[in-house]
């Protein structure tokens, strides 16, 4: 079984002139363009590296993380000089308002000035030589945002990775499940052949023959059904992966080897998934920069020391050569905001505390999170065996009924329902089987076990 477009061989029993002809059918499932394609055959790790490569979800992520680190160097941008270029010209005229009775000897004072031409350029710096940690503040904020952009990231990736695990799997199951289905279809239309062949001798009545007929139609149901839930999980693993739902798809499923015992030691396995998931992390780098958040807005409040100096030119002329410059200091004390500062910290403040039940809340849904999957990942690996052993129970059973009717002694509903009891067995062990698999990834992913 390579994948759902496959083709698949199915026994058919054949009714031709009172004898059985035995004859190899082939199946297609097809879909998309109505066609088969021959498509190389994916394994787990191919579908993993094509979602890593195509999954909109990680783009957005690793988007996430450039900006966050943009960010940054942002907030460490404060702590360099502010240094800006200026050149302009201007052509004025403004009324002099002199006062009464003021004049120059042997000339009257004019009532305009200009116009003019006032040409400028030269260069300005100031820089915060100390404001009680705001900046510093800031660039701790900054910088805890980014290590939770990061951790934001691992998290999706994980994320990703088990949705492709869980849907490799799916997918491999509904190929196994349309095998059983194709093989129970078989199976009864022996069932069928068999019937009829009795009744020609007279054994049994017609009755028989419709039954089996109606368990024909039943089973070639679930075939259809089979199939179609085929295509289903290759669409959902197309999706998954990045790729349009209708993409052709073949799988290589692994051989399936036998279930490892469940984990036993939930206490050190909730250590380790505190200590690993990148989705704590992440909550534990966000209370870091609303703490951050707390201390910037504290020093807002506080004095601010900074330093200025510009240089230019400036005259009536196209190339000024009048010189003119000044450095010195300023102080900046808040004195009445309207009570902005103390609103702002007390909103820092706030979201601190939300922050930090944030966490807390995520702690507890993680510890939840490995107690149910350690607990399906035990259900998943104790039903593997309780399968097994009810498949070989029902082969036997219908082994033994089959040959009884044959002979006369069983009728022909034991047969059917024997048949129907070892369909059901062979599903449930082929779901059972891929259900572990994907139990055992989302424990790995519970416990941030893993790439």
């Amino acid at each position: 079984m390579k994948s759902i477009l496959s083709f698949h061989a199915v026994t058919t029993s054949l009714r031709k002139g009172g004898c059985t002809i035995v004859a190899a059918l082939t199946t297609a499932s097809l879909w998309a363009a109505g066609a088969a394609t021959a498509v190389p055959a994916l394994s787990l790790e191919d579908c993993l590296r094509l979602a890593a490569d195509h999954q909109p979800l990680l783009a957005a992520v690793d988007a996430g993380v450039t900006a966050a680190n943009e960010a940054v160097g942002e907030a460490r941008a404060p702590y360099w000089p502010q240094v800006d270029l200026s050149a302009g010209y201007h052509r004025w005229q403004k009324r002099a308002f002199l006062p009464a009775g003021l004049t120059l000897p042997g000339r009257s004072l004019p009532e305009l000035i200009g116009p003019l031409d006032d040409w400028t350029g030269g260069l300005s710096s100031r820089v915060t030589l100390f404001d009680f940690g705001e900046r510093r503040a800031g660039l701790d904020a900054a910088r805890a945002r980014l290590d939770s952009a990061r951790a934001d990231a691992a998290a999706a990736r994980g994320d990703v990775r088990l949705s492709v695990q869980a849907a490799f799997y799916a997918l491999a199951a509904a190929q196994e499940l349309l095998t059983v289905a194709e093989r129970n279809l078989a199976r009864t239309e022996g069932h069928l052949a068999l019937a009829r062949v009795r009744r020609e001798a007279g054994a049994v009545p017609e009755a028989d023959v419709l039954r089996a007929q109606a368990e024909v139609a039943a089973a070639q149901l679930q075939q259809i059904s089979a199939r179609s839930r085929g295509r289903t999980a290759a669409g959902q693993l197309n999706t998954v992966m990045g790729r349009p739902a209708e993409t052709p798809l073949a799988i290589a499923p692994p051989a399936l080897a036998a279930s490892p015992p469940a984990p036993t030691d939930l206490v050190d396995a909730v250590r380790q998934a505190v200590a690993r998931r990148p989705e704590l992390k992440a909550e534990q780098r966000r209370v870091e920069a609303a703490r951050a958040g707390v201390d910037g807005a504290r020093a807002a409040r506080a004095p601010k020391l900074r330093a200025d100096g510009s240089y230019g030119w400036n005259d009536t002329d196209f190339l000024p050569g009048t010189r003119e410059w000044q450095v010195g200091l300023s102080v900046d004390l808040p004195v009445f905001d309207a009570g902005s500062r103390a609103h702002r910290t007390a909103r820092t403040k706030a979201e601190l505390a939300r922050e930090q039940a944030a966490y807390d809340s995520r702690v507890l849904q993680v510890r939840q999170e490995v107690w149910a999957a350690a607990a399906e990942l035990e259900r998943a690996g104790d039903s593997i065996a309780a399968t097994e052993a009810n498949v070989r129970a029902s082969a036997e059973s219908l082994r033994v009924v089959r040959e009884r009717y044959r002979s006369g002694a069983a009728l022909i509903t034991d047969l059917l329902d024997t048949q129907t009891a070892l369909a059901t067995a062979e599903a449930a062990l082929a779901g059972a089987r891929w259900t572990y698999l994907t139990a055992r990834a989302a424990y790995d992913r519970a416990i941030g076990a893993g790439p």
